[in-house]
């Protein structure tokens, strides 16, 4: 994955290796995301389509297009890659044994980006009063909703508000969010902080595999959780950024250390050596 830093890592979805024996594939399919498919070792009969028609097959679990045209072919010998859009339609096949590496980007549609947003927002409204209508009128008809009740639910609504700070820390935390099959297993004999910290200074610290981490400004966000830090950001930019942190950059900073230290405990983190 470290050959695909030229594109952020908010946009890294995740990395999925797959094999085929020979003839073997999922059958006709799109990706609602951005992915480049890398050859490992065999080699694999890429049909691709810029068709519109992307209805789904009803028989079958599986997302299976149910018109598929070829607008061309090629085949991927280890290390050669193809590139693809979302929605993009796609056929391989093995030609032998094969694995292939599916590296995926996310490309969320504006429709989940609200959805997520909304459900974010939900937890830190802070909306205070009731509903109360001390001037209801009598109604002739009682099942009719009043114009007067969608005004005022209309107003309550209104009140709804957001800012760019709520935006980022959706963001943060949204981006990095753990996929739902991933689990952290913390140290099973973990150290204590001051043997933690003198490991740290030597060996440097590094990401496990499943953590996400990312940053805006002095705001860190990792696995779904937002942290800020100070004095110790550079550092911890670092981690993010290269994934691990050399001995010589650990922080020396107690607090960022404290910080450091809860991500070893969760299983975020672990130890170079």
């Amino acid at each position: 994955l470290s050959q695909f830093r030229f594109i952020p890592y908010s946009r890294l979805d995740d990395l999925m290796v797959s094999y085929a024996p020979d003839g073997g594939g999922v059958g006709p399919h799109f990706d609602s995301y951005d992915v480049f498919l890398l050859q490992g070792p065999g080699c694999r009969r890429w049909k691709i389509s810029r068709q519109r028609d992307l209805a789904l097959r009803e028989d079958i679990p599986l997302k299976i297009l149910k018109h598929f045209q070829s607008h061309g072919e090629a085949v991927l010998e280890p290390g050669d890659m193809l590139y693809l859009p979302p929605q993009f339609a796609h056929d391989g096949t093995a030609v032998g044994d094969c694995y292939t590496y599916s590296i995926g980007f996310r490309a969320p549609s504006h429709r989940e980006l609200a959805s997520e947003f909304l459900m974010f927002l939900e937890e830190r409204l802070a909306l205070s009063g009731r509903y109360a209508d001390p001037d209801l009128a009598l109604q002739d008809n009682p099942a009719e909703i009043a114009p007067a009740m969608i005004r005022k639910i209309g107003t309550i609504l209104r009140g709804i508000r957001w800012t760019s700070r709520d935006a980022m820390d959706f963001i943060g935390s949204y981006l990095t969010e753990p996929k739902q099959q991933v689990r952290f297993q913390p140290p099973a004999r973990a150290l204590a902080f001051g043997a933690f910290s003198r490991s740290g200074r030597r060996d440097g610290v590094r990401l496990l595999p499943g953590s996400q981490m990312l940053y805006s400004g002095t705001k860190l966000f990792i696995n779904g959780e937002a942290a800020t830090a100070g004095a110790g950001m550079d550092a911890l930019r670092r981690l993010a950024d290269c994934r691990s942190l050399s001995g010589r950059r650990f922080p020396r900073n107690r607090e960022i250390a404290e910080l450091l230290y809860q991500w070893y405990r969760a299983g975020y983190i672990s130890l170079n050596a």
